[in-house]
């Protein structure tokens, strides 16, 4: 695992549609678009932020966990003039012992049903496997959480099982979660 890769500068990852780049202050409206939607959280361990204050912290919360190795949030942007970010995309929980990490995604509502999570999940686990040498990437999933999962199986990623009541998850208590994961000798660029 070369983390330094991740760490040294913040890496920017360039899709066919997508880049996926460093959140700034000047992303707050659409950062806030996605936090203010109670759907977009429906399915994750994330209360949604209603006040657009709480969510600009948040922002400087990105940059401190970035400068502390522990998480790394990209924006997803659409390139162009306009750089819209329409989804987030962070990969966390590094596990040096056996080289693997757990990744997470949720997108503004409007920009879902497009391919941009399907694009940003390809691009990032491109990014894991090739430039950072990681084995193992996975992903934990509500099992209701179908649209997600579908990302996941598009991916390559494969359902290694159902952890029962194996989490706390904020405003959702005690969950059950899908696991899904793919190793580097399953990838396929």
């Amino acid at each position: 695992m070369n983390l330094d890769v991740l760490y040294e500068d913040f890496p920017i990852i360039e899709g066919n549609r997508l880049s996926l780049k460093k959140i700034e202050v000047s992303h707050l409206d659409d950062v806030f678009s996605i936090y203010n939607n109670d759907r977009v959280f429906e399915y994750c361990g994330i209360l949604p932020k209603h006040n657009i204050e709480t969510v600009k912290n948040m922002i400087g919360h990105f940059e401190r966990d970035y400068n502390k190795r522990s998480r790394i949030k990209w924006g997803v942007l659409i390139p162009g003039s306009s750089g819209k970010l329409v989804g987030i995309i962070e990969a966390f929980d590094f596990n040096s012992k056996v080289n693997m990490v757990t990744i997470g995604y949720y997108f503004d509502e409007n920009y879902w049903g497009q391919g941009f999570a399907t694009e940003a999940v390809q691009l990032l686990t491109r990014f894991l496997f090739e430039q950072v040498n990681l084995n193992r990437i996975q992903a934990e999933v509500m099992p209701a959480n179908e649209n997600s999962k579908r990302v996941l199986l598009k991916n390559g990623f494969l359902k290694e099982g159902t952890l029962r009541q194996a989490s706390v998850w904020t405003g959702k208590g005690i969950v059950d979660l899908e696991l899904y994961a793919q190793l580097k000798e399953d990838y396929k660029p």
